[in-house]
């Protein structure tokens, strides 16, 4: 098998509603859909979240979940803080350092 392309890549956030604000604002991403439930679908375990999906252009699609009951997110401590990360693309480096 090969894979096509990627669905979604999904990561935590504390709150959904500031996350989906926060990159619409300031990377001009698009609310697609948000998800709740109070179980998971693949194991059925009684656990409230909601996972929301922002639309990142060129069929790409950037996901979060919010979960409420959970304790604290932080991150591996095993790993380096520069190791952890999402990078975007944008037009070129000049674009880049205008909004910064």
């Amino acid at each position: 098998m090969k894979i096509e392309k990627i669905h979604h890549v999904a990561y935590r956030c504390k709150d959904a509603k500031e996350t989906v604000e926060w990159y619409g604002k300031i990377l001009n991403m698009d609310f697609v859909l948000a998800i709740a439930e109070d179980h998971v679908p693949s194991t059925h375990e009684p656990d409230p979240y909601m996972h929301v999906f922002l639309d990142a252009g060129n069929g790409n699609v950037l996901a979060f979940f919010e979960l409420p009951t959970k304790p604290e997110m932080s991150r591996d401590p095993n790993t380096p803080v520069w190791v952890q990360h999402i990078a975007f693309k944008v037009k070129d480096r000049a674009e880049l350092i205008e909004y910064k």
